[in-house]
């Protein structure tokens, strides 16, 4: 089973460093786009390409996530509705994008976008028949951590000679194109083209603006401004540099449509497999348990549940054998202690009886075993004896060396008895001839190991062996 886990274990974090660069970050933000192109103008000539911009840009922001409001051909109400519903999903977006393609203009400064059913044959139809661009603005930016406005709204616009002609002296502050817009903390405006200048419509299906943003748009891995680099670059050969998309930018961190792939494991996936790489050795339960209690729906979870389990399972059979061992051991133990009582039960009240095998060896076991400790007594005083014995000598050894020295190097001379006159009592008749000999000796002090002959008072020859360190005779004999 272990086997297994861990194999799986290894397939697992094959899977977590391949699976690192799929571009989950964009599918786990919050993206609201709103999508308007205006076409089929009911007072000034329709436009070709913006409802099919708008079309195609929508497919493209769904594809990467976004979750789109897409509008076409809107007069004044409608658009008012679709910019309402907008407004109303931005609360908690990580990003959100506003696309229009068609009719704009700007006056005093202010850009204003043209629903399909405006007249602007009066100063007022400003207020009622146009939408402002920056309370759309505004409302984004309130909203959305990041925002991003594109703009293919700067066509010559027939609409504008109307307006020109309601205001009268005040049609100067009509300006071609659309005004330049600063754009808040983490919002991007982008153009078709530059400020005061106006954007080609085009002969195909899209405008060359919108053509190269649906291109550009799905690269994955390019962050924005690369994306609308790569637009410019297009747009610009498309019309020969007489159209230069513009932006101004105040993003305050990179933004992507698609994420680059990581080359590796994201940080948090990096510090689970840390984490899970300091306790998937252990064989501990609770030292796996603390994986899980981290990271209960982590990509080992499953791995970890399964060793847990096993590992507890395992724990459980151990302690099972342990048990029965110790079991084993003291039945065994008190089997012993039972045999023993019995035996000595039998030695106290068995009795030998003549005849009875079992007595009888049971007898001569016990007169052998008394044979056994007399034995070892004996030899017991017999070393100590013989300890002793050999500290004599050596002293005696040292006091010879000693003597030795004392005299010259002769201690055989001064040892040596000498009679000079016969005894009253002659060896021969004493009760010990050669103690009684020995006890009229001038001088019989002999060395220890060392040998001495004389003659008694009756003429016998006498030969006595050193013994004791103080010279006494350890053995006798006459020759």
């Amino acid at each position: 089973m272990l086997k297994m886990l861990n194999a799986a274990l290894a397939v697992l974090a094959a899977g977590l460093f391949a699976s690192a660069g799929l571009p989950n970050q964009a599918l786990a933000q919050k993206r609201v786009a709103l999508v308007i192109g205006n076409s089929a103008y009911v007072n000034t000539v329709k436009l070709e390409n913006p409802k099919n911009d708008a079309a195609d840009v929508a497919a493209a922001l769904k594809k990467l996530g976004f979750n789109v409001i897409l509008g076409r051909d809107l007069d004044k109400a409608a658009m008012d509705r679709a910019i309402r519903d907008f407004a109303e999903t931005l609360a908690g977006t990580n990003m959100a994008l506003f696309f229009y393609a068609g009719h704009g203009l700007q006056v005093g400064g202010q850009n204003y976008l043209v629903p399909i059913d405006a007249k602007l044959g009066t100063a007022a139809a400003l207020d009622f028949e146009m939408v402002r661009l920056d309370l759309l603005h505004r409302t984004m930016e309130r909203e959305s951590s990041t925002n991003i406005v594109v703009l293919d709204a700067c066509r010559d616009n027939p609409l504008a000679r109307n307006l020109a002609r309601a205001l009268g002296t005040r049609s100067a502050t009509i300006g071609r194109g659309l005004a330049a817009v600063e754009s808040g903390e983490g919002t991007l405006i982008s153009f078709s083209t530059q400020p005061g200048n106006v954007a080609l419509d085009g002969e195909g299906r899209n405008s060359p603006f919108a053509a190269a943003l649906v291109k550009h748009i799905v690269e994955p891995g390019a962050d924005l401004p690369t994306i609308l680099i790569n637009v410019r670059n297009d747009v610009m050969a498309a019309t020969e540099r007489r159209q230069v998309p513009w932006e101004h930018s105040a993003l305050t961190a990179r933004v992507y449509f698609t994420p680059p792939k990581p080359t590796g494991p994201t940080h948090e996936q990096q510090v689970e497999l840390t984490f899970w790489t300091s306790v998937k050795d252990s064989a501990d339960p609770a030292v796996l348990a603390t994986y899980l209690k981290r990271y209960p729906q982590g990509d080992f979870a499953t791995i970890a549940r399964a060793l847990v389990e096993h590992y507890e399972q395992q724990a459980k059979v151990s302690s099972a054998a342990r048990d029965e061992e110790r079991k084993r051991q003291e039945e065994a133990k008190r089997t012993a202690e039972v045999t023993r009582l019995e035996a000595e039960k039998r030695l106290r009240t068995e009795k030998p009886q003549s005849g009875d095998a079992k007595s009888e060896e049971l007898r001569k076991a016990l007169e052998d075993a008394r044979v056994a400790k007399e034995a070892a007594r004996v030899a017991e005083e017999q070393r100590i004896a013989a300890v002793r014995a050999a500290e004599e000598a050596k002293k005696i050894a040292e006091d010879a060396i000693a003597a030795k020295a004392a005299t010259g190097g002769d201690a055989t001379k001064k040892a040596l008895p000498t009679i000079d006159k016969p005894k009253e009592r002659s060896a021969a008749g004493a009760r010990n001839p050669v103690k009684e000999s020995l006890r009229y000796w001038p001088d019989y002090s002999i060395p220890t190991g060392q040998s001495v002959s004389t003659t008694t008072t009756d003429g016998k020859s006498l030969t006595c062996i050193g013994g004791d360190r103080y010279g006494t005779p350890r053995r006798c004999r006459f020759n």
